[in-house]
């Protein structure tokens, strides 16, 4: 599992060690990775446009081929529902 944002490092270090997250942390500084799977994206909050990423889960298999995509996700119980995709996944469940 990997968690990829453009946050910096340090930022990553730190949310890492405050939630005790047992995966890596990508800093995706430029937006490369997130520009390659096509969640860069323009928004809007409050009436203000600006870049940014839209949330999104992917799950990819050993040979590198998206599974399943999770978007607009929220945090709360995400976890839990990317668990029981992958769970699927692993019994042959599309």
């Amino acid at each position: 599992m990997l968690g990829v944002s453009p946050d910096s490092p340090k930022s990553h270090r730190k949310f890492k060690e405050k939630h005790a997250l047992p995966y890596t942390l990508i800093a995706d500084q430029d937006h490369a990775i997130a520009e390659a799977y096509g969640v860069w994206a323009e928004k809007m909050l409050y009436g203000r446009k600006y870049w940014g990423v839209l949330r999104t889960t992917f799950v990819i298999d050993a040979a590198g081929r998206i599974e399943r995509v999770f978007e607009k996700v929220k945090p709360e119980g995400h976890g839990a529902e990317v668990a029981a995709a992958v769970a699927g996944l692993a019994r042959g469940e599309a």
